[in-house]
């Protein structure tokens, strides 16, 4: 770490880290390599963590989240969040255009036309420079404030350097996920066996109200910005003032274009409707608005819609086809899911052959019969989804889907636990599938990164009888591999140093690599902060477990049963006989033992700390946490919005109530 003073290297870290932060994000242009930044970013984090007094409101630490909100302020709007008037005619379109022309009695203006995200609205203030409030639309006089999640955003400055503005002013934009992004957070989710998100758009709105912001951190979000509102106007008309959001810093959209006439406005409204699907992110429609503000203001607004502007919504497409058949699917921890195979249709600019059933409850909704004429839709759903079957359509004879009672797979008799949706199947010992998909998810890249080991060379190790379990991995031999297809001296050998090489990942990988259902990458991660090591994690009570953030019952549920299986204890077994982590590793670098083996329970929000953070610190500097006030504890840790329960029963018990000030000046 540098030997600069403190409060001037936080500052010069800071500046340097939104630079190169905005060039990565918004101009996609990065002159430092992913681990340089990283090392910054860390030197900024080990200050701040020492002098959290020095902690700058723009810091780009905030970017990596960690703030838990138990419930979001309401914020009244300086300005009406007002929604367009949405219009499926070109005829309306053209009334209104024309009733433009007649308000402004015949005075010229000229139209700025540009994509409609299909995202959700986000209104930031700024003070001084600096982001102080991001708020929702919500019923567009008040929203929700999300400023803490909004601050992980890559793509929104934190500060903005002087241009000339006002102390205060709002920029107003959008939050969506490009579609790459959300098919790649789809296939995460559905290798740790989790529902699939419908659409990006629901996978943006419920990742900004997610009450931890280290959540909203870990999902690739994106902020377009479209209007900057202050009092006095720093521009004429919209194209400038796209150009002055540019130059604040903002991500603008390319894709706009200034129309003279109605006829150029409906040119740019077709061209987008062949070519949206080629965009990186989900557009609904045109929004098209006179492009000079002064005339803006003169045409004013009516009680729910600026009459300055409109937006062309696209109809959503959908496509009729039949349905061939149903699979369904055992996954690696035994959830089956039905997809629908259907007759290849032409939707959305792609051939679609499958669609998404979900679960039993939507094959009911439905009342699909094989061979049924079926409406599928894409529009918003990046995976295709039946919409509805048209019975008048059936076919004679036709058989009516059902799920089935036993695994496809092994024959089992699936399950269905209260409260759950999906169906499963509990033979995990020996339902192939369910085996095989357990190795390819231990092996996985995020999990324990095992090259050479791909989804036919574990089939094929499985079928040889030389790995039945991921356990098994760790006893391979060079000479088994050798006498295999695809295996010749170099690639058996390569595996073999592959496996060996896994034993040095931590321990939260390795948590998520075991496969515990309804655990994924995060879960496992909040799991092994809170729990250092699997032997604490395995007798932990239901009670432990909930205690740790984002941990619900279902979750809870599935651990204990996890390791009351006593396959599972076999397999853990194993693993610690094969050398893996099963522990978090002893950091040197710590704070030491000033807390000197003192218990805490921790209660309430902090301003300075996540919940993980503060029990993080709380270890780190040789206390203990404990998950309820009794007489073995030493402190309650009470941040805003303590329990009451837990507040009173440190009081029967003459317990010591700190607050994170306190705790902070404990441990300086």
């Amino acid at each position: 770490m540098s030997n600069q003073d403190p409060k001037a290297r936080i500052e010069q870290l800071v500046r340097e880290l939104n630079e190169h932060n905005h060039r990565y994000y918004v101009l996609a242009q990065p002159t430092i390599s992913d681990f340089e930044f990283d090392q910054l970013l860390r030197e900024l984090q080990d200050l701040e963590q020492i002098h959290p007094h020095l902690r700058r409101p723009d810091s780009p630490s905030q970017r990596v989240g960690g703030t838990i909100t138990k419930n979001f302020p309401a914020f009244v709007h300086k300005r009406p969040m007002l929604s367009l008037q949405n219009t499926y005619s070109r005829e309306e379109v053209d009334d209104w255009y024309k009733q433009v022309a007649k308000l402004l009695d015949g005075r010229k203006c000229t139209f700025f036309v540009q994509h409609k995200y299909d995202g959700v609205s986000l209104s930031l203030h700024y003070r001084g420079g600096v982001l102080t409030h991001a708020v929702t639309r919500g019923d567009g006089v008040q929203g929700d404030e999300i400023t803490q999640n909004a601050k992980t955003i890559k793509t929104i400055p934190l500060q903005i350097q002087a241009l000339g503005l006002p102390d205060e002013f709002e920029v107003r934009g959008e939050v969506l996920m490009h579609v790459k992004d959300f098919e790649a957070l789809n296939k995460s989710r559905e290798e740790n066996e989790e529902e699939p998100l419908r659409n990006p758009r629901n996978a943006t709105a419920g990742t900004l109200k997610n009450q931890d912001s280290s959540v909203v951190a870990g999902r690739p979000l994106v902020f377009y910005a479209y209007y900057l509102a202050l009092d006095g106007q720093a521009a004429q008309n919209d194209s400038e003032q796209q150009a002055l959001l540019g130059k604040m810093g903002f991500k603008a959209n390319q894709n706009v274009q200034i129309c003279q006439n109605i006829d150029e406005v409906f040119e740019f409204i077709g061209r987008w409707e062949k070519q949206r699907h080629q965009l990186p992110y989900e557009i609904d429609g045109i929004v098209v608005k006179v492009n000079e503000i002064p005339l803006r203001e003169e045409l004013g607004n009516t009680a729910k819609f600026p009459r300055w502007a409109i937006a062309y919504k696209y109809k959503a497409e959908a496509a009729e086809t039949r349905l061939q058949s149903v699979s369904f699917q055992v996954g690696r921890t035994g959830t089956i899911t039905p997809v629908a195979n259907l007759e290849p249709v032409l939707l959305a600019g792609t051939i679609v052959k499958r669609a998404s059933l979900y679960n039993a409850d939507e094959i009911n909704r439905l009342g699909l019969h094989v061979g049924d004429a079926v409406k599928v839709a894409k529009g918003g759903e990046i995976i295709p989804k039946i919409l509805e079957c048209l019975p008048e359509k059936r076919l004679p004879g036709s058989e009516m889907v059902t799920f089935p009672s036993h695994c496809p797979e092994c024959g089992s008799e699936v399950k269905r636990k209260e409260g759950e949706v999906n169906h499963y199947c509990p033979n995990s010992l020996s339902c192939p599938p369910q085996v095989t998909g357990r190795i390819e998810h231990f092996v996985a890249r995020r999990a324990m990164n095992i090259d050479g080991l791909g989804s036919e060379i574990i089939q094929q190790l499985y079928q040889a009888g030389f790995v039945k379990d991921y356990t098994d991995l760790y006893a391979l031999k060079y000479e088994q591999l050798v006498g295999l297809d695809r295996f010749a001296d170099k690639s058996a050998a390569n595996l073999i140093e592959s496996i060996q090489a896994s034993k040095s990942v931590p321990w939260n990988r390795v948590l998520f690599a075991i496969g515990i259902r309804h655990v994924g990458e995060t879960v496992a991660k909040k799991l092994a902060k809170f729990f250092k090591s699997i032997d604490s994690l395995a007798s932990a009570g239901r009670n432990d477990l909930l205690a740790v953030n984002e941990i619900g019952d279902i979750i809870a549920d599935s651990i204990l049963d996890f390791f009351a299986d006593h396959s599972n204890a076999q397999r853990i077994q194993k693993l610690r006989e094969a050398g893996l982590q099963l522990e978090s590793m002893k950091d040197d670098s710590g704070s030491g033992n000033r807390l000197g083996g003192k218990s805490f329970v921790v209660s309430g929000t902090f301003s300075q700390f996540s919940r993980d953070g503060i029990k993080e610190s709380i270890e780190g500097n040789g206390g203990q946490i404990k998950s309820g006030v009794s007489p073995k504890v030493d402190y309650l840790l009470a941040g805003e919005d303590a329990g009451p329960s837990k507040l009173d029963k440190a009081a029967q018990l003459n317990i010591s109530v700190i607050s994170e000030a306190e705790y902070i000046a404990m441990i300086s």
